[in-house]
Formats: C-alpha cells, structure tokens, sequence
C-alpha cells in the first residue's frame, strides 16, 4: 500500500457515505486524502486508489487531471496559483502573477530551485471583488494582494 493506514481510514470514511453501487463518488475526496499525504498524485497511487475505490484508473486520471487543485507532478512544499480570470487580471492578478514570477525567479508550472515555491495559473476562485487572489496549498486563500503583501507572504512561507 503507497498510502498509510490513516489515509485509508479517511478514504473510507469517505466511500461511506455513497450507496455501495456509487463508490466511485468518493474519488474526489480520496485524490485530496492521498494528496494531502504525498504533496502530488503520482500514477502508481492513482492506480492503487482506482483498484480500492473500484472504478477504471482512466477514470481517476480524469479526474486528477481535469482539476486544477491536485498535482499530478511533484510542487514545491508551497504551491502558489494566482487567478488570473479576467476579473482579477483586470484588477491586478496578472502583475501580481508577474511580480511573484519576477520575486521566485520562475515561471507558471515551475519550481524554484530550493524546492519551495511552485506557481500556478489560476481560474475563478470565487473572490473578484477581493482581487488580486491567491491560494497557496489549496487551503489558504489570500486577498488584495499589493507587492507589499507579496513579499510578506513569501516570507512567511520560507520560515
């Protein structure tokens, strides 16, 4: 097994709640689990969880790899997705996304050498009027991003 007792719990705690011919309902939820764990999905646990879960591994891949929240390459310990729909592009995400380029020395769907920082492009997080937004891992979304509040940012997360 790639993934720990643990993670295993989790996913089932999740397959739980789907009638028994649905279990593939809960694919969503075991990609976050076992990306929570490993920081990416490689192929090998996607196959694994495809053969738990019950479904085809095409299936799953489809999933991981319509969805921009699941890393299907290995990031760095920060992945910073800057949305850039046009909303936050028109109020300042797209200079934030090159002010960050310009600050970590990479580009979209790169990493820093350190391993640290991956950036990402993203789409509509919900947040216009609080443009311009990021998340970082997924679970943390910032708002009004100034250059100020991006260097502070990028500090914190190298602590």
């Amino acid at each position: 097994m790639l993934l720990s007792e643990q993670a295993y719990k989790k996913i089932d705690r999740e397959i739980a709640k789907f009638p028994a011919d649905q279990r593939q309902s809960a694919v969503m939820a075991a990609l976050a689990i076992a990306q929570s764990e490993l920081g990416w999905l490689p192929p090998e646990v996607m196959q694994e969880l495809a053969d738990y879960i019950g479904m085809p591994a095409i299936a799953v891949q489809e999933v991981a790899t319509f969805y921009n929240m699941y890393n299907t390459k290995p990031v760095g310990k920060h992945k910073v997705t800057v949305c850039t729909n046009l909303p936050c592009a028109l109020s300042g995400g797209v200079a934030a996304a090159e002010y960050l380029k310009k600050k970590l020395g990479i580009d979209y769907k790169e990493t820093t050498a350190d391993g640290q920082f991956t950036l990402q492009e993203g789409e509509c997080m919900g947040a216009c009027g609080d443009a311009p937004v990021l998340m970082v891992n997924n679970k943390r979304m910032c708002s009004h991003m100034s250059n100020d509040k991006l260097d502070a940012l990028v500090e914190e997360l190298k602590k």
